[in-house]
């Protein structure tokens, strides 16, 4: 064993100059590495995902799909530090969840997992405390910025202070199916806006919720800036939705109150009409793309 050198030696150390962050170089370690060890090890097959994936941080939709019936195993994920369920959404379509990824580096690393594994259309939908007077919680914020103050965002896209969605045609169709599923008399309120995404929940200082406030923040949460520079890096689709359940124990009892079942059927149709709106657009797409294509094949 080497012997722990005093402090003073540590800090007499001499240091290189850190490189350049070269933000297009390839990592060396990637997750396709990853879940080729955990299915060799663990003897899973080759088998992706759902094409719709979501990431539920709090855990509590993991739960009550498991708690009615609905969950069923994903007998093709490997990653090593969760597990993934399958459910059934209202209009038939299968979605994969994974439960209890909380903060920034656990989501994104998850994140990455997923879309190796064949998600082509990712779901966050976390819990978050109240920055802006919106009401009374519990209400939903679809995410379109969030002030950076984590640090996996950094290592996906050049430094800022904000990071925005990087599809805003994605984010104008989902909005238009969550006020769709959510209409002024739902009784579940729906704003679109920024939240301040941090890595210390627990360094929340008042000086520190006054500066997101100024800066236009509505929420807090711990996974928005690093999910959407992981989306801009990679040309992925991900999209953010911060389920504001509590004022960060400011005002006693009633905090950190979900709704019925938890959260857990805003929870889902939320995910669904956020589904629906990326099948359009995928849709659209393809059917841009084979147009595109029939003039030139019948040309000549």
């Amino acid at each position: 064993m080497v012997p722990a050198m005093p402090d003073d030696q540590c800090s007499d150390l001499p240091m290189p100059p850190a490189p350049a962050r070269d933000f297009s170089a390839p990592s060396v370690f990637q997750p396709e590495h990853l879940l080729r060890e955990a299915r060799r090890q663990k003897g899973l097959p080759d088998q992706g995902v759902p094409t719709v994936c979501v990431l539920d941080p709090d855990g509590d939709l993991v739960r009550h799909l498991h708690r009615t019936g609905q969950a069923r195993p994903s007998h093709g994920w490997a990653c090593y530090h969760t597990g993934l369920v399958e459910f059934t959404l209202a209009d038939g379509t299968i979605a994969g969840v994974v439960g209890c990824a909380v903060g920034a580096p656990f989501a994104v690393l998850v994140a990455e997992q997923l879309f190796a594994s064949g998600c082509r259309f990712l779901v966050s939908i976390t819990s978050a405390g109240r920055i802006a007077d919106l009401g009374a919680p519990p209400y939903l914020v679809l995410i379109d910025r969030a002030l950076r103050d984590e640090g996996t965002s950094s290592h996906y896209v050049p430094p800022g202070p904000v990071m925005a969605a990087p599809d805003l045609a994605l984010l104008g169709r989902v909005e238009a199916g969550l006020r769709a599923a959510f209409p002024s008399r739902s009784g579940t309120a729906l704003h679109r806006g920024a939240t301040w995404t941090t890595d210390a929940p627990y360094r929340e200082t008042e000086a520190a919720i006054a500066y997101a406030r100024a800066c236009g923040a509505l929420a807090v949460e711990m996974e928005a800036a690093a999910l959407y520079a992981l989306a801009a890096a990679r040309g992925l689709s991900i999209i953010c939705i911060a389920h504001v359940t509590n004022t960060m124990g400011q005002e006693g009892g009633d905090d950190f109150e979900k709704g019925e079942a938890g959260g857990s059927l805003t929870a889902l149709r939320a995910i669904g009409a956020a589904a629906e709106a990326f099948r359009q657009g995928a849709c659209g797409a393809a059917l841009a793309g084979a147009g595109a294509v029939h003039p030139t094949a019948t040309d000549g």
